[in-house]
């Protein structure tokens, strides 16, 4: 299934699960909302994830469990702090085939803006941009990864249940690379940017 593919996926089931609820509740986003989210998300890695060795290295793609936290300092804008288990991505090589398995755990910042903040709707849409930690453990024996640093984005939907409880859903996009290390000496460099979409529930206090 290709990205695109799994992006309509999502839309669709939330659209369509919000759209049988008998619930007709609507809620606003306002200045001073606290919110914490979780979930879960696949993550896209792609191809072409950099070289190690004079290898071309593929980092294959992973899911997990996602959560966070959130604060509106306007109707509109807020800041969100985010992040997830481990993602446990198996590596291969070109040539080489299977070069083991290496965790990743990305942390972001996010600033994000909601458009009908303020407003009474079912539907709270947001986007945001900001900044991505990514730490990487469990390397392969002998190779040690730098920690990365690196812009991210999203766009995703919170669909009112309750007034406090959402049905969520959130396609994101990261810039992650770093060095990859052997015996003190950079032997090569991973770049991953990952697309992940995830889905899930935000509990507004």
């Amino acid at each position: 299934m290709t990205l695109m593919s799994k992006m309509k996926l999502i839309t669709a089931a939330i659209v369509s699960a919000s759209a049988v609820m008998a619930s007709q509740a609507v809620m606003a986003y306002e200045a001073g909302d606290v919110f914490v989210r979780g979930g879960v998300a696949q993550t896209d890695t792609g191809s072409g994830n950099g070289n190690v060795g004079g290898a071309d290295l593929n980092v294959q793609s992973a899911r997990g469990f996602t959560y966070g936290a959130g604060y509106l300092f306007s109707d509109k804008f807020g800041v969100e702090l985010n992040s997830s288990e481990k993602f446990e991505h198996d590596l291969n090589t070109t040539p080489g085939g299977s070069a083991g398995s290496v965790d990743r755990l990305p942390v972001n910042l996010l600033v994000n803006y909601y458009p009908m903040g303020g407003l009474d709707s079912k539907v709270q849409p947001y986007v945001g941009l900001g900044l991505n930690y990514t730490s990487f453990s469990s390397e392969p024996s002998g190779l040690s990864i730098d920690e990365s640093y690196g812009a991210i984005g999203q766009a995703g939907v919170d669909l009112a249940v309750t007034d406090n409880v959402m049905l969520n859903g959130y396609v994101s996009y990261a810039d992650v690379s770093a060095d990859i290390n052997a015996a003190g000496a950079t032997v090569g460099e991973v770049d991953i940017e990952p697309v992940t979409i995830g889905g899930g529930i935000t509990y507004r206090f």
